[in-house]
């Protein structure tokens, strides 16, 4: 019997190291002081994720194929994940967050589902779509912002002419990571409209979001340039930032723990992470790695939209943030 008298005097016995290691691994213990292949504890953060850059007009070219080819009949969420281009990986974007390119076509309904991850939409190029969230639909127009907390019912559907796309940003990585994943469709396949309304803490719409940039204030770092921060107290493992940046701004290189996606709303430019250099415009997306070098210059007046697990970083006391040469 395990912990009887004679298996302790053997344990406290045993002749060797090696057969105490023996004996202790065949109880699913390990010694602390063993060289592994990966290290407990190591002197500075690295990620396993690489930077990485998407170009809207392509996938933009696809969905449109997409559009023609499949039906939602066969695909609830006609959408494109972008996988993080790293042996093994799948599916996030980075280690905490997974994005994807969506789109709509005119007349289409999307059903209701519900889901403990985050999540939110960029609307790239839309007229007459909307969004229903718990029973309130809200449109989804160019420019707007919209959320979709986790285990809120949601769908979507177009009553415009033209095809719409978005950007989609959920923290399905972080779920699975600690595991609370729950997925349930809705009973009786599209939730019910209770409210019609445009204004809603779900929606932040484009010109209000324009409103609040022209009484931003760029922080006294330079690293970021004029900054709002999006309230959405019901996603507190996603930080949503939009910043404004003129025609020939630069920030000054800063590192921060904080795995961080960027989305052009507005304009073109360069950015560097890490040792990756990247050309970007319109509806692009940048995916930059905790700790990696941040580099920015707008070669166009740029609205660029950004979320990160910066909040969830503090609220754990991981966050530090570095100004670099």
């Amino acid at each position: 019997m395990d912990g009887s008298p004679r298996l302790l005097d053997e344990l406290r016995s045993l002749p060797d190291l090696d057969r105490l290691i023996a004996a202790i691994g065949a109880r699913n213990m390990t010694p602390g002081w063993i060289k592994r292949e990966k290290p407990i504890l190591w002197h500075e953060m690295r990620s396993e994720f690489v930077p990485a850059h998407w170009r809207y007009a392509e996938a933009k070219a696809a969905m449109q194929a997409a559009g023609r080819l499949i039906g939602t009949d066969l695909a609830e969420r006609r959408n494109f994940v972008m996988r993080n281009p790293i042996p093994g990986n799948d599916m996030a974007t980075l280690r905490t967050l997974v994005c994807a390119y969506q789109s709509i076509m005119p007349g289409e309904k999307a059903r209701s589902h519900r889901h403990a991850p985050h999540a939110l939409r960029v609307i790239l190029e839309s007229k007459g779509s909307y969004s229903t969230v718990q029973g309130e639909k809200t449109p989804m127009e160019s420019g707007d912002i919209v959320l979709t907390p986790g285990w809120h019912w949601h769908g979507h559907g177009h009553d415009g002419s033209e095809q719409a796309y978005w950007f989609d940003g959920l923290d399905v990585p972080l779920t699975h990571l600690l595991e609370p994943m729950f997925y349930e469709e809705h009973p009786e396949g599209w939730e019910k409209v209770d409210t019609v309304t445009e204004k809603s803490p779900m929606r932040f719409a484009w010109a209000d979001t324009l409103g609040a940039l022209e009484q931003a204030r760029a922080d006294n770092a330079g690293h970021f340039g004029a900054t709002i921060e999006l309230p959405a107290p019901t996603m507190p493992t996603i930080t949503l930032k939009v910043h404004k940046w003129p025609t020939g701004w630069k920030n000054r290189a800063y590192r921060h723990v904080a795995n961080t996606v960027y989305v052009v709303m507005q304009g073109s430019g360069t950015s560097r992470i890490g040792d990756a250099n990247f050309d970007w415009r319109f509806g692009d997306t940048i995916a930059a790695p905790a700790w990696l070098r941040i580099e920015h210059q707008a070669s166009a007046d740029t609205v660029m939209f950004s979320m990160s697990d910066e909040n969830m970083m503090k609220w754990a006391h991981y966050y530090r943030i570095e100004a670099l040469a």
